[in-house]
């Protein structure tokens, strides 16, 4: 589903991130999950990563991040949360049974609170101590805890094709969170892991979203592409 400038959909994006962010800034999560559900969407472009944000931007987002969601009077901020909203509008990426629903929603949780934080955590000690000398001591303190929970990821998941019976926005997320692992060989430990991230990253959606987001940097700065 192609960005559509008239549609009733709004979500924000940067207009400018470093080139290493492309195909990266969590407005991805909801791009993904709209064309998921083949809904189309119109992007409001704000300043780049590093700038300040207008107050008005900050009553839609207390933290100056994207994306920011609109529709039908309703303003949302932080993916998790637009994601639920997303889900409870269409069952294709949120079932209708409680025992399913919630599971996904877990699964989401756990993407965001169990998983993703300790991916980050091993990234920003490798950028903050990357010139200094206890980076390497850093990493090394921080890499078990990554290791063991993608280790038992890894278990749960199983010989599955999905961490439930079927695609969820739970898979949607924890797929963008995995693709975003700051060491290759953390993923590449668990053949099972890396199937799981090209199955979702193989999903016609999830293409379509990075291209529209891999369009909008190009559109806006031409020069680094």
């Amino acid at each position: 589903m192609p960005v559509d400038p008239n549609a009733g959909v709004e979500i924000t994006a940067f207009k400018w991130v470093p080139p290493f962010a492309h195909g990266y800034v969590k407005d991805m999560r909801i791009r993904w999950a709209l064309e998921e559900i083949a809904t189309p969407y119109r992007e409001r472009l704000i300043g780049g990563i590093f700038e300040d944000k207008a107050s008005d931007y900050l009553v839609d987002q207390p933290f100056g991040q994207v994306p920011v969601y609109k529709a039908e009077g309703i303003s949302l901020f932080e993916t998790g949360s637009i994601l639920i909203h997303l889900g409870e509008k269409d069952e294709r990426i949120l079932p209708r049974d409680a025992l399913g629903r919630g599971r996904a929603i877990s699964w989401m949780i756990a993407a965001l609170n169990s998983v993703e934080p300790a991916l980050s955590a091993l990234m920003l000690v490798g950028h903050a101590g990357a010139e200094k000398n206890w980076a390497d001591d850093a990493k090394n303190a921080v890499r078990p805890f990554a290791e063991n929970r993608l280790e038992m990821l890894s278990n749960a998941l199983g010989t599955k094709d999905w961490l439930e019976d079927r695609f969820t926005i739970g898979d949607l997320v924890m797929v963008d969170v995995l693709r975003t692992a700051p060491e290759d060989k953390l993923v590449a430990a668990h053949d099972n892991l890396v199937a799981y991230v090209e199955r979702g990253t193989s999903r016609p959606a999830f293409k379509a979203a990075m291209t529209a987001q891999l369009d909008a940097f190009a559109r806006n700065n031409p020069d680094i592409m």
